[in-house]
């Protein structure tokens, strides 16, 4: 039997799961505000995994995906340890905002500091007490700025062990992706765990096709890892790879009509969408200069000139 789980000063037994605060942040009127943790300890060793939703605080289908996968799970039949972190930025979820109070991406201020910036702090906070010892990291995302994303998954694909884990998750595209500096992925990397990025769906809201893609692509790579017996049936068809993705973007101002959807194959030379003026005097077609898959797109009519309108992957 594995040993007791500790984190943010708490025991969890082997077998059980138990709610956890995290103490992270102090409002202005002094009331506290901790981060709020499930762990489900397994009775079983095995790997230790960590799930993390609304690093940006605006992206909320992380948190339901955390919700369902979390409610499948029994810790008497597990293998190894879940630690499960729906809402990261609480500051920023409360607020709507991808970003904390002082306008920080908490996404880029990894590995952070304790005594840094707001930011910086709750980067540290989360590498010591919910990273530190973790074999593999699921970190939950969607599109921002008015964007929305198909369902994916990002990770270093030139990593044997990490390709194998993304393949299981199943989702319909596969999109190898370097690190970035002060990110979570880079930071966590950095300490000798892989980490998965699941992107799916737009900011303030809720997709349902996403949420599903997400839960069983979160259980699907439990199972490959051993820790369950149980797995969701494997995906209709084999996701498909991109090594590359490439922004098409406006070449003049206006409004923009879309004519795709995010994970449609488009063919050289498909017409992607429409500019437009407010009279319809100008007609500025936008078209896919090689054939590739809509990673995602923008949401908004109203574009000014090299604004992002489509994100396309080359497949391989």
């Amino acid at each position: 039997m594995p040993d007791p789980l500790r984190i943010g000063g708490t025991e969890v037994a082997p077998g059980t799961r138990r709610r956890v605060e995290l103490p992270a942040h102090k409002l202005a009127t002094g009331t506290a505000l901790p981060i709020p943790v499930e762990v489900v300890h397994g009775a079983h060793a095995g790997p230790k995994v960590w799930l993390s939703g609304a690093i940006h605080g605006d992206e909320l289908n992380g948190i339901e995906v955390i919700r369902q996968v979390t409610s499948e799970l029994q810790a008497r039949h597990l293998r190894g340890s879940v630690v499960a972190v729906p809402i990261v930025n609480l500051l920023g979820f409360m607020a709507e905002s991808r970003y904390l109070p002082d306008r920080r991406d908490l996404n880029r201020s990894f590995p952070g500091s304790p005594r840094g910036s707001l930011a910086s702090r709750l980067a540290h906070l989360f590498l010591e007490e919910v990273v530190n010892g973790c074999d593999l990291g699921i970190d939950l995302h969607t599109g921002s700025d008015d964007r929305t994303n198909a369902p994916q998954v990002r990770a270093n694909l030139d990593d044997p062990g990490t390709a194998e884990l993304a393949r299981a998750f199943g989702a319909p595209l596969l999109i190898h992706a370097a690190v970035r500096d002060g990110s979570l992925r880079a930071a966590a990397t950095q300490r000798g765990a892989r980490v998965l990025v699941f992107e799916g769906g737009e900011a303030r809201r809720f997709d349902r096709r996403v949420i599903e893609a997400g839960t069983r692509g979160v259980l699907r790579v439990l199972a490959a890892l051993g820790m369950r017996t149980a797995s969701p049936s494997p995906p209709e068809q084999e996701p498909l790879v991109c090594r590359t993705t490439q922004w098409v973007r406006a070449s003049r101002a206006g409004l923009f009509r879309l004519d795709v959807e995010p994970g449609e194959p488009v063919e050289r030379g498909r017409q992607l969408g429409v500019i437009r003026d407010a009279f319809g005097d100008m007609r500025v077609p936008v078209r896919a200069r090689r054939s590739a898959v809509v990673v995602g797109c923008t949401r908004k009519p109203v574009v000014n000139r090299g604004d992002a309108l489509i994100h396309l992957g080359q497949t391989e």
